[in-house]
């Protein structure tokens, strides 16, 4: 039997995607499609997309043939506990950006997380509000200069996978654009799981913050992504000064639980049965 060969246009329909040149969002869809094509997925019927507003939050929707739900800015993940709720059958993903996710929606993704809803959530970090013209966000590196911190960023970034770990998520890690094969690898994982599964992806922006970093090009941010990154497994041995401005990669929980539907179904079931 021939395998039949990857084609991310299997999944995508025939509209111009909007993505600078060099955006890492084009490795994170090839990514997400090709874990889809090995995992034997022929088509995206199965699925559900849920996103909010930023450049990351346009992967899914009006691109993959698929149904997929545009939100408000900050509220794709209450979007998708509505419909895994109602759907439990289907795969239900979110995708979305720093501000989207951790910033406007970081409530919303405590909660899931502490709920261990059923859901798959891969949030791009381009480390600013790409979009809407080059903010400070809450996973700006300190010292770096935005739009809004003329002086270089005077607050620590968030570190997202370690919070989801910390609420309750069944499954969390960090890859960056340099790591494309671990972030496949990584989504087939969790495409196979249940609960609440978190994947950070670092990834460029050389149009709104690339270049104020200093960056000529777009293969200059995924080379320094590559010379920072450091293993989870590596961070033990390693004293706090030798971490800073380190990007540390690779997966930080990976855990069985009962899931929010799982827990709401096995609660009627009692009660039915009592009553």
């Amino acid at each position: 039997m021939v395998e039949e060969i990857f084609s991310i246009r299997k999944y995508l329909r025939n509209l111009k995607l909007p993505f600078c040149p060099g955006c890492g969002i084009f490795t994170v869809m090839n990514s997400f499609l090709r874990a889809v094509h090995n995992l034997g997925f022929e088509n995206l019927k199965s699925f559900v997309f849920c996103s909010g507003i930023g450049c990351s939050s346009w992967i899914s929707s009006p691109y993959f043939i698929a149904d997929s739900i545009h939100t408000i800015h900050g509220r794709s993940i209450p979007v998708a506990t509505g419909v895994k709720l109602v759907r439990p059958d289907l795969n239900v993903v979110v995708f979305g950006g720093d501000g989207d996710i951790v910033g406007i929606g970081l409530s919303h993704f405590i909660h899931a997380a502490r709920r261990n809803l059923d859901i798959l959530v891969i949030m791009i970090n381009n480390m600013v509000y790409g979009m809407t013209g080059g903010q400070v966000a809450p996973t700006t590196p300190f010292g770096v200069k935005t739009t809004t911190t003329p002086y270089g960023a005077f607050e620590h970034p968030i570190d997202a996978p370690k919070l989801a770990v910390t609420a309750g998520a069944c499954y969390s890690a960090r890859w960056t654009t340099a790591h494309p094969k671990e972030l496949r690898e990584s989504i087939e994982k969790t495409l196979r799981m249940k609960g609440f599964r978190f994947i950070e992806v670092v990834s460029q922006c050389p149009t709104t913050i690339g270049r104020r970093m200093g960056f000529k090009n777009a293969g200059e941010m995924v080379k320094w992504f590559k010379e920072k990154a450091v293993p989870v497994e590596q961070v033990e041995k390693m004293a706090e000064k030798e971490l800073e401005g380190k990007i540390i990669v690779g997966e930080f929980v990976e855990r069985e639980k009962p899931t929010l539907t799982e827990n709401i179904q096995s609660r009627m079931g009692r009660l039915r049965i009592e009553g």
